[in-house]
């Protein structure tokens, strides 16, 4: 029977129902109306609209746009809001910054862990028992150990020989022209898998691609009602977990594969497996080594090229320097640029390639979106330096780099891409501010896999001005002059909403 007509039947033997229900749901919307968010009387002041049960929604749809406005709008500069049950107190300005990256107080896990949400369940608790070291400890102690000089050294050729096949893939498409925000990206994507993943993964297109929607699942389950309301079974939940499960599926099969056999081989799976990890937590590491290792990375390094593409100068500059590397270290300086690269030492892609250092520095700038996040985990109030404000316990921490990014008394003209600010003789991000670029993370929080992002990225721009002359163009092959403007409302680094493609035309030295 419809629910309707039960109502209606129950309402023809009380004729006062509809009323009783209008009123108790009155009553609902005026007690939800009523409670507010309350912060403490010594913490940065509230924000107007931080509305009850879900808090500051513009957090959420707007976020630089609507951080930056209640920055401005506070006396101090810091200020107060919720999301969801979660009280948030926003730093800003030099001091703010400085507290955000040096305090020893502030908790970097314990602040991702809620805000961020993006971690998968897997199929069981990891327990004491499966390994003495937190989660967090081992993820950084196998990093460390896959981020090492020999394993640099090692892993080279490889790497080269995924950046070129890739190449090649674009050389031979029939439209003459690439997405580099999918091409670039799966890269990317490709080289990290083979630093923390596992070699069958790397070498099976079709597996590959399988892991690249999962961890994309993954990526975007971090929704506003994901972190407002942790708890309820919602889409993006669900998926998340059923992406982790998959990928703990695929890995636990290929781990049991390499046992039945007795197979050996050389990556970082292996030496997970070695050290005792199981399937769970090798599982997890793999996503947290994505998280760290594409997200910005395999975006950025398609920012770069777009850039160069509408950057005459630059791009010049950046093949002067790729072609004065080869010619230093080609054994046949006779060869095709391309192949000379293949004799370039790991020293030298990771020493000796300052332009393009610099070209991705200001793509990193430009889009380095969204809130970075801690948390008071001292158990006291932690002093903010605006007088007698303070973050309270158990609060959530947040700054916005684009208050020192798009600062235009740091970095003149924000909006614009312009490498040469990093050049000595400027040197934006060092004369001014403590902490004045972020890009790699800063204080006690320096990015891990910084070493990794650069080389992959060297490699990468160096094959592909080797290889291609390139323009850029969108989707009706319209040559654009200047790349399109980053979206600063991001919360992370993110493909341009309107696709753009690179015209690429082959080099035939």
């Amino acid at each position: 029977m419809a629910v309707v007509d039960v109502l209606q039947r129950f309402s023809d033997i009380n004729p006062l129902f509809f009323a009783i229900v209008g009123l108790a749901l009155t009553a609902c919307v005026i007690g939800a109306l009523s409670y507010s968010h309350r912060v403490p009387k010594n913490a940065p002041p509230q924000v107007k609209d931080d509305l009850p049960v879900v808090g500051a929604l513009g957090f959420w749809t707007r976020r630089w746009e609507w951080w930056s406005e209640r920055r401005d709008q506070s006396k101090t500069g810091t200020f107060s809001f919720h999301a969801g049950p979660n009280m948030v107190v926003a730093l800003s300005g030099d001091k703010g910054r400085q507290l955000f990256f040096e305090s020893k107080d502030l908790g970097f896990t314990e602040g991702y862990a809620v805000l961020f949400g993006n971690s998968p369940k897997v199929s069981r608790t990891i327990t004491a028992e499966d390994n003495n070291l937190s989660f967090s400890a081992m993820f950084h102690r196998r990093l460390n150990f896959f981020l090492k000089n020999d394993q640099f050294r090692r892993k080279l050729p490889i790497l080269i020989s995924d950046t070129k096949q890739a190449l090649e893939a674009i050389k031979n498409e029939p439209s003459g022209r690439t997405n580099p925000f999918e091409s670039l990206y799966r890269i990317v994507f490709r080289l990290t898998i083979r630093m923390v993943g596992a070699t069958e993964i790397a070498e099976d297109p079709q597996m590959l691609e399988g892991v690249l929607k999962m961890f994309e699942t993954i990526e975007s389950s971090s929704t506003a009602t994901s972190v407002l309301f942790p708890k309820l079974p919602l889409p993006a939940l669900l998926k998340r977990n059923w992406a982790g499960a998959q990928l703990y599926m695929m890995i636990d099969k290929i781990i049991k594969k390499r046992a039945s056999s007795d197979e050996k081989h050389d990556d970082a799976l292996q030496y997970l497996l070695d050290q005792g990890d199981r399937a769970e937590r090798v599982a997890q590491f793999v996503v947290g080594a994505l998280f760290a290792g594409l997200l910005n990375s395999g975006i950025n390094v398609a920012w770069v090229m777009s850039y160069l593409a509408t950057s005459p100068e630059w791009l010049a500059k950046a093949n002067d320097e790729v072609r004065s590397n080869a010619a230093r270290y080609a054994k046949n300086p006779t060869a095709p640029l391309h192949q000379q690269l293949d004799d370039v030492p790991i020293e030298a892609w990771e020493g000796e390639f300052p332009v393009i250092d610099m070209c991705l520095r200001d793509s990193l700038r430009l889009n380095l979106l969204g809130t970075a996040f801690r948390r008071n985990i001292s158990g006291k109030n932690i002093p903010t330096g605006n007088g007698d404000e303070v973050i309270p316990p158990g609060a959530f921490v947040t700054y916005a780099p684009g208050d020192i990014h798009y600062d235009p008394e740091i970095y003149p003209d924000p909006q614009k891409w312009d490498p040469a600010r990093y050049m000595p003789d400027r040197a934006e991000d060092k004369k001014k501010a403590a902490h004045g670029f972020l890009g790699w993370g800063s204080g006690r929080h320096p990015c891990l896999g910084m070493r990794f992002a650069k080389l992959e990225q060297n490699i990468i721009t160096a094959y592909f001005i080797a290889t291609f002359d390139f323009k850029l163009e969108d989707e009706s092959g319209n040559v654009l002059a200047v790349a399109p403007l980053v979206d600063r409302n991001g919360h992370s680094a993110h493909k341009p909403k309107e696709p753009q493609f690179l015209r690429v035309t082959t080099k035939e030295t």
